[in-house]
């Protein structure tokens, strides 16, 4: 089976490398990938939203299978642009059309959506530049902690907490009259805070059946202990300990079946992953946000744990037979450090000569912002690498990650060093 992954981040490493171990797998190509792709598939220097160029590589390669990995080409209808073509229609794609891609298209939709559909959430209230005066008196009239959320893509960066009322007044400003997300934020969410522990569940569906992927904790934050600037992600850990079998459960009941009715009841054939942002309440799950793909750097943690064929599971889910497939997962802990360009999540360099260590089966390199240029590999991102390392204990994941991580080398590196160690603190307890 011939495959093309688009993407260029270590979400899109990670699933080239899991479907280049599989048999069935003859071709593989990426568009437009990166230094680590490069070594295992075809690179295609392609936009993510040129369609046009995607269809042309599809039929010249003759691609069985298709799997769209960042956000964006979902929200803007690469599965309808599939769906419409003659020559595309019957291509396998695993993706939600535009109408899915909502979900994480428009945070205003999606919790329209939740609301709906009785999934648990925090309650909320929606703005724009002509309600801007009506939003800062709703502030005013609050107490914070405060959740500011731009309605639209904002890679990541779309949102700000607060619990300073004259901050929220400022930054709400800022998102609507100033456009400081573009038209990300010609909406913006206010929502309630929510406080517990974040983890993020993974769902891959064929848009009637359903498997739930191991559950993973990323760490968004550029600074130690959870300070700093809001970034992509700065590592992740899977499994999570305090997500237990009757979190997952009620997770499961209250979260994941509501959501799969809801797009069924709306008319959305939902083909591919639905992330879903989680904060444990007490015990209890509240959704505060969902995604219509991976998450990176979680998909670093997730898929290393996945025993089952990946090509057979991506299959299935686009031939609408996921009931056929059996989830197997390995019982060891993974856990991912991402080493940053100097200046990230802000201006930073690119072009960086890397030095980077060599891999084996339990320590694993994840390309994201890299590149080739003649016979080195340079910097060509804000999340350069994620290092992922698994073992039977949390501590030792830690220890194999943290180590690789300092082993990379180029200027201006830097990574967390606390990554996994507020879990290893809740264990210990």
């Amino acid at each position: 089976m011939n495959i093309l992954i688009i993407g260029s981040g270590g979400r899109e490493h990670t699933l080239t490398w899991k479907l280049a171990q599989s048999k069935q797998c003859s071709k593989l190509f990426v568009a437009p990938g990166n230094a680590g792709t490069d070594e295992i598939a075809l690179n295609v220097d392609l936009s993510v939203t040129d369609f046009e160029g995607i269809k042309a590589l599809v039929l010249e390669e003759k691609i069985d299978m298709v799997i769209v990995g960042p956000e964006a080409p979902l929200v803007a209808g690469i599965v309808d642009f599939f769906k419409a073509d003659k020559q595309l229609k019957k291509i396998r794609i695993v993706g939600p059309d535009a109408a899915g891609a909502q979900l994480e298209g428009s945070k205003d939709f999606s919790k329209d959506f939740m609301m709906k559909h009785g999934v648990p959430t925090a309650f909320s209230k929606t703005f724009t530049k002509d309600t801007l005066e009506e939003g800062k008196s709703y502030i005013e009239q609050n107490k914070g902690p405060y959740v500011l959320k731009a309605d639209g893509l904002a890679a990541g960066k779309g949102v700000i907490i607060t619990e300073d009322a004259a901050e929220a007044k400022q930054s709400l400003h800022e998102m609507l009259a100033e456009a400081k997300f573009g038209d990300a934020s010609s909406k913006v969410l206010i929502e309630q805070f929510l406080s517990g522990i974040e983890l993020s569940v993974f769902v891959l569906t064929d848009g009637k059946n359903y498997v739930i992927l191991p559950e993973a904790k990323d760490y968004k934050r550029i600074g130690e202990a959870d300070t700093g600037l809001n970034t992509g992600g700065m590592g992740a850990v899977s499994p999570v300990p305090f997500a237990d079998e009757a979190f997952l459960s009620k997770v499961e009941e209250q979260v994941v079946k509501p959501t799969l009715e809801g797009l069924q009841k709306e008319g959305i054939h939902y083909v591919g992953f639905i992330f879903i942002g989680l904060m444990n309440q007490d015990g209890e799950p509240k959704v505060i946000e969902y995604n219509v793909r991976m998450g990176d750097p979680e998909t670093q943690v997730v898929f290393p744990r996945i025993q089952t064929d990946a090509v057979r599971l991506f299959k299935a889910a686009a031939d609408g037979k996921l009931d056929k497939v059996k989830l197997k997962v390995t019982p060891k802990t993974a856990v991912t450090s991402v080493v940053v360009a100097g200046g990230y999540p802000e201006a930073y360099k690119k072009g960086d000569v890397m030095d980077i260590p060599e891999a084996d089966k339990d320590k694993l390199i994840f390309h994201a912002g890299t590149a080739i240029q003649g016979e080195e590999v340079v910097t060509n991102g804000g999340r350069v690498m994620a290092l992922t390392g698994m073992a039977k204990t949390l501590n030792a994941a830690v220890k194999k990650s943290q180590s690789m991580a300092r082993k990379v080398k180029y200027k201006g590196k830097y990574y967390r060093k606390d990554i996994g160690q507020d879990l290893l603190a809740l264990i210990q307890k």
